[in-house]
């Protein structure tokens, strides 16, 4: 797996500084003595760079106690010069292919060092490894205490995910020019695909084109069904900006209903539902509230539709240098939310065998409610057959 380094150029050398500190600080708050990231979006926001190491080791070790280092592979040192890790004048170990990366790692870690806690994306081969170096030492993971930092953004953050909300907006803006009866999934996955770069993204992470029956699925992606006229279609697309920050858009349209097949009375009330659901979540989104809460404000209007069994997700999740991350509208989820953090608002119905609705915003939490990330229509836009929109 391979991870594009974000451009770090809107993040100051003090704000990776203070990134580290602070991730020191929730080490000894979380009772680690030492936390261990591995290549992957951890790593690009404490240190403004990431490259995958493959099955060689690369690790970030930021003590609670002491100064954080860095150990890469002698073969990539290159790789680092002049990364914002070397102008913080981060320590820069190497090994080399032959000896033991896991005697390098503990001589970077505190002598002292009994709790190590690992991120979410460090392999267990590197975590256990790491723990057998230390006898006696316990394995924990940091996945918590790193969302602590992560979820809440800051002002250049939110502004490169507003950049990647409107990037997405004017893919959606243009999915008549592909959206057609007589064309399949995959057809119109493709030229959304090529869109989502042409409008600025870095690459495209993913486009799920779900039409009639499919759109029911809520992870399916494209596939070789032709479009039907009068389809519903859910279309749920993004992917990361040169920033590194994602984008996350749905919209569900409806493909040249006939005069033989109008939109059915069913359709548009489902649709209605939805959007009602929907922009019940983002209206309950402020400041002091917990996140299952804008769980509970979409559902309620869902349940209460009598569509309750068909909204089987969770509401949304939080976004930044990864689709998702903390935190999650979810029930259970007591997280209260605080001026910037980010995430998606996606209630949907997905009625087997027929069809499926979803609508989903990026939203930021502002200092006395929401703030839109995305501003694409949500109204059921109907697509005609020469992809113009009616």
């Amino acid at each position: 797996m391979s991870f594009a380094s974000p451009d770090s150029s809107d993040v100051t050398l003090p704000a990776f500084a203070d990134r580290l500190a602070r991730l020191a600080e929730q080490a000894g708050v979380s009772g680690a003595d030492v936390i261990l990231i591995a290549p992957g979006p951890d790593l690009e926001y404490f240190i403004g760079h990431s490259v995958a190491s493959h099955e060689r080791l690369t690790c970030l070790v930021v003590p609670a106690a002491g100064e954080p280092a860095l150990l890469v592979p002698t073969l990539e040192r290159l790789g680092w010069a002049g990364t914002p890790a070397e102008s913080l004048g981060l320590p820069i170990t190497t090994w080399t292919d032959g000896e033991d990366p896991y005697l390098a790692l503990a001589g970077l870690l505190p002598s002292d060092a009994r709790v190590l806690s690992v991120d979410y994306h460090m392999p267990a081969v590197h975590a256990l490894n790491a723990q057998a170096i230390v006898p006696g030492s316990e394995l924990t993971l940091a996945g918590e205490a790193i969302a602590e930092l992560r979820m809440r953004k800051g002002t250049d953050e939110v502004e490169a995910l507003a950049a990647a909300g409107a990037a997405i907006d004017r893919v959606q803006r243009r999915i008549g020019e592909w959206l057609k009866a007589g064309r399949t999934e995959n057809d119109v996955a493709a030229d959304i695909a090529a869109a989502i770069v042409a409008e600025g993204h870095a690459r495209p992470d993913f486009v799920i084109v779900g039409s009639g029956p499919n759109g029911a699925s809520p992870h399916h992606e494209a596939s070789d069904r032709v479009i039907e006229p009068g389809d519903v279609v859910v279309i749920d697309i993004g992917g990361p900006m040169p920033s590194g920050y994602f984008s996350d858009c749905t919209r569900t349209y409806v493909v040249a209903p006939t005069a033989d097949e109008p939109i059915g009375a069913k359709v548009q009330e489902v649709y209605d539902v939805v959007r009602r659901a929907q922009a019940a979540g983002v209206a309950a989104v402020r400041p002091g509230v917990t996140a299952e809460s804008i769980d509970a404000a979409s559902r309620t209007v869902i349940d209460q539709a009598g569509y309750g069994e068909y909204f089987i997700t969770r509401t949304g999740h939080g976004i930044g240098l990864e689709v998702h991350e903390h935190p999650y509208m979810v029930a259970g989820n007591t997280t209260v939310l605080e001026p910037g953090m980010a995430f998606s608002v996606e209630p949907g119905i997905y009625l087997p065998g027929a069809f499926g609705v979803r609508i989903e915003d990026i939203v930021v939490v502002g200092t006395d409610g929401p703030v839109l990330m995305n501003t694409a229509p949500t109204i059921l836009t109907i697509v005609g057959a020469d992809g113009a929109r009616v």
